[in-house]
């Protein structure tokens, strides 16, 4: 029986989806090897922190704000987005600190969870699966898998990591009856979900490999980063590494299928120059961005950033912070918009596989 089909090729797909994952429980396992436990080493931090989760954000310019030709497609969508999130940010902000990082981080989480859903719903499509049984099995696994781990966090706070900074979920330890419920229902799905591939397979549909791999990799990734590991370390890269690698690989199809129609376009040459400056760009942004977190509010990596000057952001902080997380909030909302069917142009099928001319 055959396996697929894939987004890019079975190579490419499982390496994207599956090889995150592998990679991230390595680190876990070689913690002590690498001669640290338990929190985020200052080199993990720069490495995944910064070139992977800060630089995918940015990696959304090579689907917009890097292509003239869609910018004047859609100019409503490009300038009010960021000045909505900006306002929004700091009458948020203007609150009070934690209720701005709350929000947001709320807003990230569910971002995330809705890129696992949205991978599982390209497998569907391209495999021409369209009964409401698979997609509602494939939701429930992927939604109960990262909402059950997000409760029993939610339910033993305090933990030894958090998601943007301390205090930013809420405490739910009155819904602690709820877990044992939520992982039965999770199982069930689980079970569910299998048995359904698998009568698939016996009445002659392939093996969706790619799809498995997003399906379990997430699940065992949201649960392992949170609930078994209880450590910043493996939060962090079980949380960083399977949501930015796929992106970045996302926005590179898009950015050579790009190239093919609109060549001229700062996205398409910087494309042509080879992966290394499509990477380069991402992470050297990245970079800037964390010097001006650090320079400007958080004042705390003297060791990389110490030979430029703080300013101190005082009465402005209100307007700054929302201003300095505007790449992740523009991201987060652009997504919701920049990825749907109705949104499918020519390039962006090609770059989900399901055109190849």
């Amino acid at each position: 029986m055959r396996a697929g089909p894939w987004i890019w090729g079975w190579k490419i797909d499982l390496g994207v989806f599956l090889l995150p994952t592998v990679a991230a429980a390595s680190l876990i396992l070689g913690a002590r090897l690498l001669g640290f436990e338990g929190k985020t080493p200052e080199w993990g931090w720069l490495v995944f922190i910064v070139g992977v989760d800060v630089a995918h954000v940015w990696a959304t310019l090579f689907r917009s704000y890097l292509d003239p030709p869609e910018l004047r497609r859609r100019p409503w969508l490009y300038s009010l987005v960021p000045l909505g999130c900006w306002l929004a940010g700091a009458a948020l902000h203007a609150h009070s600190s934690l209720t701005f990082w709350r929000v947001l981080a709320y807003v990230a989480v569910f971002h995330f969870i809705r890129q696992q859903a949205g991978w599982t719903a390209i497998y569907r499509a391209r495999a021409g699966q369209r009964d409401p049984l698979s997609r509602w099995l494939d939701d429930a696994v992927i939604y109960l898998g990262t909402a059950v781990p997000l409760l029993i966090w939610h339910t033993r706070l305090p933990r030894p990591f958090s998601w943007f900074l301390d205090g930013d979920f809420l405490s739910l330890a009155p819904l602690a009856s709820l877990v044992l419920p939520a992982q039965v229902a999770l199982a069930l799905a689980l079970l569910a979900w299998a048995a359904h591939h698998g009568r698939l397979c016996l009445h002659g549909s392939s093996i969706q490999v790619g799809k498995i791999a997003v399906v379990l990799t997430t699940v065992l990734g949201w649960y392992g980063g949170i609930v078994w590991a209880r450590d910043d370390w493996a939060f962090t890269v079980l949380n960083v590494l399977p949501h930015g690698v796929p992106y970045f690989a996302l926005l590179w199809a898009y950015g050579k299928a790009r190239q093919e129609t609109a060549p001229g376009t700062p996205g398409s040459r910087l494309v042509g120059a080879g992966i290394g400056a499509f990477l380069g760009v991402l992470i050297a942004l990245a970079f800037a961005e964390e010097v001006l977190w650090d320079r400007v509010i958080w004042h705390d990596r003297d060791w990389l950033f110490g030979l430029l000057p703080e300013v101190d952001a005082g009465a402005w902080a209100h307007l700054l912070v929302p201003l300095l997380a505007l790449p992740q909030s523009t991201h987060y909302v652009l997504d919701a918009f920049l990825w749907r069917r109705g949104s499918t142009g020519p390039e962006q099928a090609r770059a989900l596989g399901f055109s190849r001319a």
